[in-house]
């Protein structure tokens, strides 16, 4: 029997900690009624929160090995998820009434949970639970046009105005609507910019992933080209294979793919974007994160162009950026970025934005600066893990270059 890995450990661990506090509430939230019908209550909190854990437990165990997100899989992840935040947001309200009780207890008689503090934590509970809903049903294909503007000393009059629309992280294993992936790429033309770019992660696991969604994905239109990186997933590194080879054949058949939806797959180099007999250069390199693969070629990418060429990298790891290109020498202007997905998890409203991945990631979503220097991290254009998206949109990226010295 396969032991628990220390991650899903502390998960399992959390979750019965967290199952158990959120129970005193309920006792007292159930108080007032009869012994029979709080009796009935207790076995579907526990039944159900037992199952939907135990569910979890196996069908992760099922998943990872091979690398399939089976619709079951996203099921029982999702409920998971979606239960897991709603206890959560229920229990920060009984800790807020336990603060109280300690307080009212050190200067006088210390008070029983009350019901009206459990209402108070339902209440409270529904906010993400309904978000959750949402973000399972339409969330996950809510996706947001942004806009940032780059102003560039050394970019090219005529490449003034000139715009790049970005997506990253496809995901085509875990996409389950044609519909809502048909509005992602509409939205994507109607931006009708001059280049298209993808920034990695095009399928889970497997080359095969794509294949259903070649035709839709290769009605992307763009003047100056379709141009595109691996992400960490592309190589197949995270399921078991019965060789080397075979897993050599599913990178191979993936870059075939990449040709097949009409983007010019970047390895380690550069090409030279032209437009009224001038030209920036646009660099792509195979995936370099921290703590997922550094295979990526930086300097085999820059041989033969100088430092006054304005260049626009691709890379699919933000944390690319952080350790290596904004301090490089070879003044890499702009940088294109994915890889975290916002988490699929936050809040982004009136200028405030927030997710859990902020603390793994310190650009983890939006336009960066440093020493003159740029970097964009796309959102995301697909899902992983779980179906959905709660607060951090689905995105597609419009980046308008211009030059600084006429503004």
């Amino acid at each position: 029997m396969r032991k628990l890995s220390v991650p899903v450990f502390i998960i399992v661990l959390i979750s019965l900690l967290l199952d158990f506090y959120v129970f005193q509430g309920l006792k007292a939230l159930c108080h007032p009624y009869s012994g029979e019908f709080r009796l009935v209550i207790f076995y579907l909190f526990w039944f159900g929160s037992l199952a939907v854990l135990a569910a979890f437990v196996t069908n992760f165990y099922r998943a990872i090995p091979t690398g399939k997100f089976t619709l079951l899989f996203n099921a029982v992840f999702n409920v998971f998820s979606a239960l897991f935040v709603s206890k959560l947001a229920f229990a920060l309200v009984l800790l807020g009434e336990d603060v109280y009780r300690v307080f009212a207890g050190l200067i006088g008689e210390y008070p029983l949970r009350s019901d009206s503090f459990g209402r108070a934590g339902l209440l409270f509970a529904s906010i993400p639970f309904l978000s959750f809903i949402f973000g399972v049903t339409r969330g996950k294909y809510h996706y947001k046009v942004r806009k940032a503007r780059i102003y560039l000393e050394d970019l090219p009059k005529s490449f003034d105005g000139f715009t790049i629309t970005q997506i990253s992280d496809i995901h085509a294993g875990s996409l389950d609507s044609i519909k809502g992936v048909q509005r992602g790429i509409a939205l994507i033309n109607a931006q009708r910019s001059d280049l298209f770019v993808f920034t990695g992660d095009l399928v889970n696991n497997q080359a095969s992933e794509i294949e259903p969604w070649i035709d839709v994905f290769a009605k992307i239109e763009a003047t100056h080209g379709k141009f595109s990186v691996l992400g960490n997933h592309d190589y197949g590194d995270y399921i078991r294979w019965d060789s080397a080879e075979e897993k050599r054949r599913n990178l191979e058949q993936l870059k075939a793919n990449h040709e097949k939806l009409g983007f010019r797959l970047l390895l380690d180099q550069h090409v030279k974007i032209e437009k009224g007999g001038e030209s920036i250069a646009l660099l792509g390199v195979e995936n370099w994160g921290l703590g997922f693969g550094q295979r990526g070629d930086l300097e085999k990418a820059l041989n033969g162009l100088d430092d006054k060429t304005v260049k626009v990298l691709l890379s699919h790891d933000p944390s690319h950026w952080d350790a290596m290109v904004k301090n490089h020498s070879g003044n890499i202007h702009v940088t294109l970025s994915g890889h975290t997905h916002g988490m699929q998890f936050g809040i982004e409203m009136f200028g405030f934005k927030w997710s859990p991945v902020k603390y793994r990631y310190p650009n983890w979503a939006g336009l960066a600066r440093a020493h003159g220097r740029y970097l964009y991290v796309n959102r995301g254009f697909g899902f992983l893990g779980f179906s959905g998206r709660v607060g951090i949109w689905p995105e597609v990226t419009v980046i308008e270059l211009h030059t600084l010295a006429q503004y």
